[in-house]
């Protein structure tokens, strides 16, 4: 026997709120294509609508050199690439709707910690950050791959070694000198700081001598405390989502190369939302002219 109840008194007795029974109604009304109808939005109408501006996100996704990019970025993806000026949030609750946004770890709660100030200079070439890690290679085994970050500018540079020493995390801090003055030389690097943590490498006399003869001064990072050394921490974590964890490399050469290739394409294409989504190299560029000017 069915009985015409209103909604609004069966939720009144369940003790329930209608606009989570609303919400699951509309989460759950999805046509043969699997996009979820949403219900029509109040306001003015968008010039685009919402199936065809998802069918451009997916086009951007599928586009994009990189992987796990978030809805900021996907955003600056349809007005740099596709000319489609939608807002954040609206592509965000698009992305949302129908499973494209990145996979997030659950929020966990903690204590609050006092990192109230900024590590981020005002021009580029005050403060580079530098950090390695360890990759795993089909014939060689385990091989070390160290960067150097300039905090400014987000540019990275990389190399790949088999031994993790002093001379190998020196090769990264040497292409920055070269590509910024052309050559290696005593003190070419002057008014330049270094952040690292405090491996042996790092702490080593050879490495703490190499950075003294190129001018630049230590500035090692307070001890347990990594968001000092944050801009190299976070490009690691870059480096291995997009590139060391990609798939299983044959040897040393092979991870070599894929790792000259994505620090290549991160410099050109990689978009810092800091500095409104432009790429590490159009960032130092811009710092140069508006030096110059």
């Amino acid at each position: 026997m069915e009985l015409e109840i209103a909604r609004k008194r069966v939720c009144d007795v369940l003790d329930a709120p209608r606009s989570t029974i609303y919400a699951r109604e509309a989460a759950s009304m999805r046509d043969q294509g699997g996009v979820v109808i949403t219900l029509p939005k109040r306001g003015p109408k968008t010039d685009i609508s919402d199936e065809t501006l998802l069918m451009v996100i997916r086009q951007v996704i599928d586009e994009s050199p990189f992987s796990g990019e978030g809805h900021r970025k996907v955003t600056a993806y349809l007005r740099r690439k596709k000319k489609v000026f939608a807002g954040r949030k609206r592509v965000l609750r698009i992305m949302r709707a129908n499973g494209l946004l990145a996979p997030q770890r659950d929020k966990k709660r903690r204590k609050a910690r006092a990192h109230d100030g900024t590590i981020i200079p005002q021009a580029p070439d005050l403060l580079w950050g530098t950090d390695a890690t360890m990759a795993w290679t089909k014939n060689d085994g385990w091989v070390w791959a160290f960067c150097l970050i300039d905090h400014f500018t987000a540019e990275a540079w990389t190399s790949v070694a088999k031994r993790g020493d002093r001379f190998a995390c020196l090769e990264p801090i040497y292409d920055a000198v070269t590509d910024r003055s052309g050559r290696v030389d005593a003190d070419l690097a002057r008014g330049t700081a270094l952040r690292h943590d405090w491996g042996p490498q790092y702490t080593s006399g050879h490495f703490q001598g190499a950075i003294r003869w190129l001018g630049i001064e230590d500035s090692p990072a307070f001890a347990g405390e990594p968001p000092c050394n944050g801009c190299a921490e976070r490009f690691i974590r870059t480096l291995k989502e997009q590139c060391l964890l990609a798939r299983l490399y044959k040897d040393l050469e092979d991870l070599r190369q894929a790792v000259i290739e994505f620090t290549r394409r991160y410099n050109q294409e990689w978009l810092i939302e800091r500095h409104g989504h432009c790429t590490p190299r159009e960032a130092y560029t811009a710092a140069k002219e508006s030096r110059a000017a």
